[in-house]
């Protein structure tokens, strides 16, 4: 039985998921949100029965705040804590991790994102790519797959692919579309990673920002066709000599029309952002043409 965890981030439905599989052995959990909503992931739990000590094992995509920041808490109850080998060291010292985040929401984190602590290096297992691990009558595979994260997983079971963040973002019936936070987006190593997804034939996606996902092939043209439509868009304001700074509100009166004339109303606009915050995708895409122009 799988069960989609809604964290209710920053009060607001539907834009940060958590997804608890029950097993034979007890219940994973794929994503846990920031600490901020803990308290939403314990009430969460309760309505199926669970304790977060109940948690012994945590697939994590990535190490983003949004994905991982509340993983801590769980290895403090003695819980395996599964992540990418390139962001392990970040979980077992936070230290860097927080500070640059920091450096970007100042007094905000704490509202945010909450705490974040250092992990036991003995509860972090760091998977190959495509390595399988079993947990009760559940195997699940580590899909490497980089291009918003270097660090990114995404977790096959069975016909399933929990997608984490190269997936994109998809609220109810809105647009897919890219988050793009510095420092590692790559828009070739993102297309690959998609190509790989598709190969595997899943029949569901199960999407953090957030639900499931069924219309794999059209699901992943509109996230391509964003992602492009999105990076040259900032490209363009970039090479005319526009700072990051000038470009911000432009880019979110452009993604916010953007979701407008698809089809999502002002609570749909503001679910969006709390998911993907636009000035993050600026940051991240300038950084990346920057280091593509050498």
């Amino acid at each position: 039985m799988i069960h989609v965890l809604d964290l209710n981030f920053l009060g607001i439905d539907h834009a940060i998921a958590s997804f608890l599989i029950e097993t034979s052995v007890g219940p994973v959990l794929i994503e846990t949100g920031p600490y901020s909503t803990y308290a939403s992931m314990e009430s969460e739990l309760a309505k199926h029965g669970y304790r977060p000590t109940d948690v012994k094992h945590v697939l994590l995509t990535h190490i983003h705040f949004d994905h991982a920041g509340a993983a801590w808490a769980f290895a403090k109850n003695g819980a395996k804590i599964y992540v990418h080998p390139f962001g392990k060291g970040h979980m077992e010292d936070p230290t860097k991790l927080y500070n640059s985040a920091k450096m970007i929401y100042g007094d905000e984190m704490e509202r945010l994102w909450g705490a974040m602590e250092k992990i036991d290096g003995n509860l972090l297992m760091a998977p190959e790519h495509m390595e399988e691990i079993s947990i009760g009558d559940k195997t699940f595979k580590a899909i490497h797959s980089p291009g918003h994260a270097k660090h990114h997983i995404a977790w096959k079971l069975d016909d399933l692919i929990f997608t984490g963040d190269v997936a994109g973002v998809k609220i109810g019936n809105g647009p897919v579309v890219p988050p793009c936070p510095p420092p590692d987006i790559n828009l070739e190593d993102w297309n690959e990673s998609i190509d790989i997804i598709l190969g595997l034939k899943p029949e569901k996606l199960m999407l953090t920002h957030f639900g499931e996902i069924t219309q794999i092939e059209s699901h992943f043209t509109q996230l391509r066709e964003m992602l492009s439509d999105w990076a040259y868009w900032i490209k363009d304001k970039w090479e005319s000599g526009m700072s990051a700074d000038e470009i911000t509100p432009q880019f979110s009166k452009y993604t916010a029309n953007q979701l407008s004339e698809l089809g999502v109303d002002e609570h749909g606009v503001k679910q969006y952002e709390a998911a993907n915050p636009s000035w993050m995708s600026v940051a991240g895409l300038i950084r990346y043409w920057k280091k593509s122009a050498g």
